[in-house]
């Protein structure tokens, strides 16, 4: 018997030495620690895809605090029909989502922003477009109304897309030094039917709280990207 009980406590012991270094490691930082750059400030939008073939992910929004990066909230997100690629090597009207780091121009909604918005916000109205035309010198701009260089058939009527844009914020993919033909109408907007062409997309509850949590000062920015690979969320 006595044998038998020092031959389990050797056992013990040993399963306790093997499971000491597990049980020791400190838990992986959270992801904007692992990241090459947040943007500079103290809020980030995290929308991660497994693989840059898929078009479902992730989108998590962070809090620095005190020096550490706090989840403030998570929801299910959808990306391009055609999965995600490497924001600088994008082409337009291919349907995919353009991976790294952006800024947050400004929101937009068909509905009144929800209550407790502080960022800035712009109201949608019959006239409002997003021009999309590259031979118009208003590519990749809100445009009220539409200029005659700016064609219809190569542009969103924001009104149109009820759903969709019943709240928004711009992604400032290709918007501060505009390349022609590499996309223009990238936005962190409501679920619609499926996957986007090209955009960001949450549930409309995760949007509403979004907006109520960004704040102008805190210089939010938004990462795309990957959980591993040529396009993985840490890179950027």
């Amino acid at each position: 018997m006595r044998s038998a009980l020092a031959a389990g406590a050797l056992v013990c012991a040993s399963l306790l030495v093997l499971g000491a270094v597990p049980a020791a490691s400190a838990a992986s930082p959270p992801l904007p620690a692992r990241m090459a750059d947040t943007g500079g400030g103290t809020q980030l939008i995290t929308a991660v895809a497994p693989r840059a073939s898929s078009t479902t992910g992730t989108v998590t929004w962070w809090d620095l605090r005190h020096g550490h990066w706090v989840k403030a909230g998570s929801a299910s997100a959808r990306f391009g029909a055609k999965g995600l690629v490497e924001g600088v090597s994008r082409k337009q009207s291919t349907n995919t989502t353009p991976t790294g780091l952006y800024d947050l121009p400004y929101a937009f909604g068909i509905e009144p922003a929800p209550a407790g918005t502080l960022y800035k916000y712009r109201p949608v109205h019959q006239s409002s477009w997003w021009c999309e035309d590259n031979a118009s010198r208003s590519y990749n701009r809100w445009t009220e109304p539409r200029p005659a260089d700016c064609r219809a058939s190569e542009s969103e009527h924001l009104v149109s897309y009820e759903t969709q844009y019943a709240y928004a914020l711009v992604i400032g993919f290709n918007y501060h030094q505009r390349v022609r033909g590499r996309g223009a109408g990238i936005f962190l907007h409501v679920n619609g039917r499926g996957a986007t062409a090209g955009c960001v997309s949450v549930p409309s509850d995760a949007m509403r709280e979004i907006l109520r949590w960004v704040r102008p000062w805190s210089e939010p920015h938004i990462a795309i990207g990957t959980t591993d690979g040529s396009t993985a969320i840490t890179r950027y």
